[in-house]
């Protein structure tokens, strides 16, 4: 008997913590919508529940889940660090993402949380931007959408486990393009 109700106990206890732990959605209303203040880049979104990502899912749900619309905006973050000259800032808004791969339900419930990776899923990331000079001059803006129709094809890298690797890259080809003559200055210098 005592232990019949140790283990209804048990049981509820744990209920009880999963009843007030919620899982992370990127949609949540208290979910950020901008990283902190910090450093000469800022990163913002706007409503992600209008995201291709989420819009066009065949799993909503999991689409929704984790924080991987603040894992890009921190990816800006620290790229875009990297490549600003001093005194520079740069204002990022992120305002799309399609994520590399979909599920795809026609495979049965047991991979209905798997997202498959392939070539007719390519990532997309559009976003607008503001870069400014130490007087808060507008030295460049302009919108941009990052694609990479042959992602697949991308050289390997240490990171090939990272579920947003083929997004991080789209960062890094976006910036180092915008970013060219900023380079071609310090190797001059």
């Amino acid at each position: 008997m005592r232990t019949a109700l140790a283990i209804v106990l048990s049981v509820a206890a744990l209920l009880a913590g999963d009843a007030g732990a919620k899982s992370r959605s990127v949609t949540d209303p208290d979910a950020p919508r901008a990283l902190p203040a910090q450093g000469p880049v800022s990163v913002s979104w706007q409503n992600p529940e209008q995201f291709t990502e989420i819009r066009q899912s065949r799993n909503r749900y999991e689409a929704r889940r984790g924080n991987w619309v603040e894992q890009l905006a921190q990816y800006v973050r620290t790229r875009g660090q990297r490549r600003l000259p001093p005194g520079e800032r740069l204002d990022v808004d992120i305002t799309d993402i399609k994520r590399a791969g979909d599920f795809e339900p026609w495979h049965g419930s047991q991979y209905n949380d798997t997202r498959f990776v392939r070539d007719i899923y390519p990532p997309k990331i559009a976003l607008s931007f503001k870069r400014l000079d130490a007087n808060g001059q507008v030295i460049e803006e302009g919108q941009r959408t990052l694609r990479d129709m042959s992602f697949m094809m991308g050289p390997r890298t240490a990171s090939d486990s990272d579920p947003l690797r083929y997004e991080k890259r789209l960062i890094d080809d976006w910036l180092h393009d915008e970013f060219k003559s900023t380079d071609a200055r310090s190797a001059s210098r």
